[in-house]
């Protein structure tokens, strides 16, 4: 096979990979985003909260990663829920959510940072699970498992999340909350007490990424600053609410930034990505599942 073609294989599949670890940073920021109205700016220091746990649970017991990260999801839900208990009494239901409920979250972000950096201190946190030194070869192609089982388990995640918010009646009132609460009232349903759920389930899907990102790369307490703008960008790019437009944007993502660092370097990834995204917006300002105003 010409080396040039080689390259570039490998470069999609990489970037397919890479795409599903984007996916989990954002569907949960999915869901709070797009489905809820609330930006919350501290989604990737939750996940490197969920990844360093993993890590620390990890060396503690030698729990796969993944399985860990399934583990912490209740204890995630419940924070975040309780986290939305005091967005909505402090700004949300004064309508100060635009600017002052920002700032909240820049604040939790930063108390998770420093927090973690006090207790567990500033160095790099890795777990190493029993596949991630194995690597398949179909062909000229090849497919680490590191990266391998972690985007599978992150699509298994969002597709059993998608299939909830369709199928059961709780689901499709988390969705249709940021629509119209006052139709979800004369329906007898609390809007807070759904968007408390939904809140919670999408720092739940936090900690799943965290378990995902902790065996792909080490992490330190500010490596979700490197996520905040992808994920984000991931979010916009989809349709804000749509977990699949989500997907195929986030394997977009990794697509264009890992080619484009096969072939020019890494430096120039993230302008060709961001350059990417730029050019979708404009031709389709809505993403790509978003619906035209």
């Amino acid at each position: 096979m010409d080396p040039d073609l080689a390259l570039l294989l490998n470069g999609i599949v990489s970037g397919l990979l890479l795409g599903g670890l984007y996916a989990a940073a954002a569907a949960g920021l999915s869901v709070s985003f797009g489905m809820l109205d609330v930006v919350n700016i501290a989604h990737p220091a939750f996940m490197v909260l969920g990844a360093m746990l993993v890590a620390l649970l990890w060396g503690a017991t030698g729990i796969d990663p993944l399985v860990l990260s399934v583990l912490l999801t209740p204890a995630f839900w419940a924070l975040g829920a309780a986290i939305y208990v005091a967005y909505h009494h402090f700004f949300e239901r004064r309508g100060d959510e635009a600017i002052q409920g920002l700032a909240f979250f820049f604040g939790v972000m930063f108390i998770i940072e420093i927090g973690l950096v006090l207790a567990i201190g500033p160095e790099q946190h890795f777990a190493d699970a029993s596949y991630a030194n194995v690597t398949w070869r179909l062909g000229e192609i090849d497919l680490p498992l590191r990266m391998l089982v972690p985007a599978l388990v992150a699509l298994l995640a969002i597709g059993g999340l998608a299939l909830f918010l369709r199928r059961t009646f709780t689901g499709r009132a988390i969705a249709a909350v940021a629509q119209d609460r006052e139709a979800l009232r004369l329906l007898a349903i609390d809007p807070v007490r759904i968007k408390r759920l939904a809140f919670g389930i999408s720092i739940a899907m936090a900690a799943l990424a965290g378990g995902a990102l902790v065996v792909v790369q080490p992490v330190e307490a500010s490596s979700g600053h490197i996520f905040i703008g992808r994920v984000f960008a991931v979010v916009i790019m989809g349709g804000l609410s749509s977990l699949w437009g989500c997907v195929l944007a986030a394997l977009a993502f990794g697509v264009v930034e890992n080619v484009t660092a096969s072939f020019y370097g890494p430096s120039w990834s993230p302008a060709v990505a961001f350059g990417a995204l730029l050019l979708v917006l404009a031709v389709r300002p809505q993403g790509f599942f978003g619906r035209a105003a």
